[in-house]
């Protein structure tokens, strides 16, 4: 069931081939330190540039994903020898990733982070299923020449390099908690492509391993050691995934009322909506761009409509007002006179008291 005894001859050439190219794609020369090198500088620079093309780049210059594949294909086949060049090769290439990275993380230390950083610090298990799907993709086209272009659809959607260098650049900035959360997105993926990886080579009959249960059972333990690997991945990163998800949710629900709120004030339109965390309180920053100025009593009363916090920590209300002129054909829309101001205050006054 499990041998090559009933495929033809030209299928297991194919398959020797692809061994072959894997095994030798997977070795610590100088093509692989030069490039992983070179794809951690583009990385750094790319994710301090907040460029989000420069980290696709550096993704398509990365070589990281092969000794993954070869692990893969060890697994599957029971090859000892592979496994251990395999492992060695990636902790290389991790190293060679690390270190370039911190060094340009020092360098700019003065630089803030942008979103392209931090968007890689809050790991969730869609993070995951991407990278599974990546793996899946990436270990057939290896095993398909016709599929040759897959692989850069591959590099753009398992991303290793970039999460690894944006960890190195938070801790290099003594940001552990980001740092953190970085490598354990760029551990996540190289599990889980890993993992889809031997699943796909197996399907596609890579299973040697299976003629050396008897003789070579550790193999077999390897294979459950990733599993358990990926479930416990899949189990933290739902966590963080629901925390993401409220978090979203908690934002969505602030713009929407935002947005209701604001159709009270003549001309009025929000053009920025944040909120941070700061001084054991959310911050709720919005830049509103209207032709009429708010007052404290404006604020006060708006801050009173958000929502409560899905970390119970209080709301403060920071709204930066940007003066506009809208103009028609006929001449100014609105002309901020006294007696168009007062209605506007007296409204606010009403709704205050009906809030009461």
């Amino acid at each position: 069931m499990f041998g090559f005894e009933n495929r033809s001859e030209t299928d297991l050439e194919k398959i020797q081939a692809a061994r072959a190219d894997i095994a030798l794609n997977a070795q610590f020369d100088k093509a692989f330190i030069i490039m992983n090198a070179l794809a951690a500088v583009i990385a750094s620079y790319a994710l301090l540039a907040d460029s989000g093309s420069g980290v696709i780049g550096a993704m398509l210059v990365a070589m990281l994903l092969s000794p993954i594949a070869g692990i893969s294909l060890a697994l599957v086949d029971g090859e000892s020898d592979l496994f251990k060049q395999s492992l060695l090769s990636l902790g290389g290439g991790i190293g060679i990733v690390l270190l370039c990275s911190l060094v340009v993380g020092l360098l700019h230390t003065d630089i803030p982070a942008g979103k392209e950083l931090l968007a890689r610090t809050r790991p969730n298990y869609m993070d995951l299923m991407i990278a599974l799907a990546g793996g899946a993709v990436g270990a057939y086209a290896v095993i398909s020449p016709r599929i040759v272009n897959a692989v850069v659809g591959v590099a753009i959607a398992t991303a290793l390099v970039p999460p690894l260098c944006s960890g190195t650049i938070f801790a290099a900035r003594g940001e552990w908690e980001n740092a953190g959360g970085a490598y354990l997105l760029a551990f996540a993926n190289i599990v889980a492509i890993q993992f889809s990886s031997s699943v796909v080579l197996w399907l596609a009959g890579f299973h040697k391993a299976i003629d050396y249960f008897y003789r070579n059972d550790r193999v077999i333990w390897l294979n459950v050691i990733s599993l358990s690997l990926l479930a416990i991945l899949f189990t933290s990163l739902g966590a963080n995934t629901q925390k993401v998800v409220v978090k979203m949710l908690f934002e969505t629900n602030t713009r929407k009322i935002m947005q209701q709120e604001l159709e009270h004030y003549p001309g009025a339109r929000m053009s920025e909506l944040t909120i941070a965390e700061e001084d054991d309180k959310n911050i709720v920053r919005v830049v509103v761009r209207s032709p009429f100025g708010f007052s404290a009593k404006d604020v006060e009363l708006l801050e009173a409509k958000l929502p409560d916090a899905p970390n119970k920590l209080p709301l403060e209300l920071r709204l930066r007002h940007v003066k506009v002129v809208v103009m028609t054909k006929r001449g100014p829309k609105y002309d901020l006179t006294l007696s168009e101001a007062e209605p506007l205050a007296q409204d606010s006054e009403n709704a205050g008291a009906t809030e009461e």
